[in-house]
């Protein structure tokens, strides 16, 4: 499939940064293997790190995270590296993935990298990582677009009953192929509610628009991507909610422009408590590195009738600001 998507050949280098525990990581060089051409297995992410190897190896093919690429734009845009120090008219294919990618971030690439082909491709570990839905190489215009349906896959969006929704609305996604899983590991329950006739029921919600690309509009599921890591709010509420000072908290994506999101909890005091960030910044150093909240912010957390937390409010109002602040130091 990585093969037929990026037109892969026996001459190609493909440029392989993230750690191979990422399902990306291990499925977009099996078009390489297949293939048998090169592949380079890169550690370190540094800008000048990345431009070295696909100028020393003579790199066709990278595949890169939202992070990495938008690192690469900075420092070029500081003048920190210029593109005349590396051997780079070989590199024909920026591929990017894992999460959703600002169409902002390509047309600057396409400033530096004019003759690059783009590819971005969608996918999770229940469909055997990604490619289900992919852009393609000629479809750069569609630039904010997950893609069409990849090789032998299906796609179609449905509402809450399960029936498909006109083009246009939004809905679900779900997808069916080669690649769905057969079974969550010893949980039915689960993988009756994910799986259904074959389709696999993504907890995606997207649209698809007039020439048939799918769009992806929001997480029916409250999963931070963050840096192209998925990160789950309820682990990090519970163990923020351990804490004898804490009444109440909510977890949240909060916009970045560096790694699409990052997590910021929403800390309620008990009444009378004195608790400060510095002393919840601490206690979170328990958790692993990548699941600390990058901002902590002590407010209350609203609730609506039936309990739930109203998230959709929180999002709207902290990142909104958060976008001022990022906004005033650009």
């Amino acid at each position: 499939m990585e093969a037929v998507h990026h037109q892969t050949g026996k001459n190609d280098c493909f440029l392989c940064i993230p750690p191979l525990y990422h399902t990306g990581a291990k499925f977009h060089w099996m078009g390489s293997l297949w293939t048998c051409s090169k592949a380079v297995l890169l550690k370190g992410t540094k800008p000048e790190v990345i431009l070295k190897a696909a100028s020393d190896e003579q790199c066709t093919i990278v595949w890169l995270l939202v992070p990495w690429a938008q690192d690469i734009l900075d420092a070029l845009d500081r003048g920190e590296l210029k593109l005349s120090d590396y051997k780079l008219d070989q590199w024909r294919l920026m591929h990017i993935g894992a999460q959703p990618v600002p169409p902002s971030l390509i047309r600057h690439w396409k400033d530096y990298f004019p003759n690059h082909q783009y590819d971005t491709n969608y996918g999770l570990s229940e469909s055997t990582g990604p490619g289900c839905v992919h852009l393609g190489l000629e479809n750069t215009h569609k630039v904010g677009a997950i893609g069409v349906p990849g090789y032998r896959w299906e796609c179609k969006i449905v509402d809450e009953n399960g029936n498909t929704v006109p083009q246009g609305e939004v809905g679900e996604l779900c997808v069916k192929g080669p690649g769905v899983m057969l079974e969550y590991y010893r949980n039915p329950e689960a993988t009756k509610e994910t799986l259904r006739d074959g389709w696999l029921f993504t907890g995606d919600m997207a649209r698809q628009d007039e020439d048939g690309f799918y769009f992806l509009v929001d997480r029916k599921k409250d999963v931070i991507v963050s840096g192209g890591e998925n990160i789950y709010p309820v682990e990090i509420e519970n163990f923020l909610q351990e804490y004898p000072k804490v009444k109440d908290v909510a977890v949240i994506g909060l916009p970045d422009k560096r790694l699409g999101e990052i997590t910021g909890a929403i800390v309620e005091i008990e009444p009378g408590s004195n608790c400060t960030v510095e002393e919840l910044e601490k206690f979170c150093t328990q958790l692993p590195r990548y699941k600390r909240p990058k901002q902590i912010i002590l407010a209350d957390v609203p609730r609506n009738a039936t309990g739930k937390i109203e998230k959709p409010v929180l999002r709207k109002r902290y990142g909104a600001e958060r976008l001022v602040e990022q906004e005033n130091q650009s």
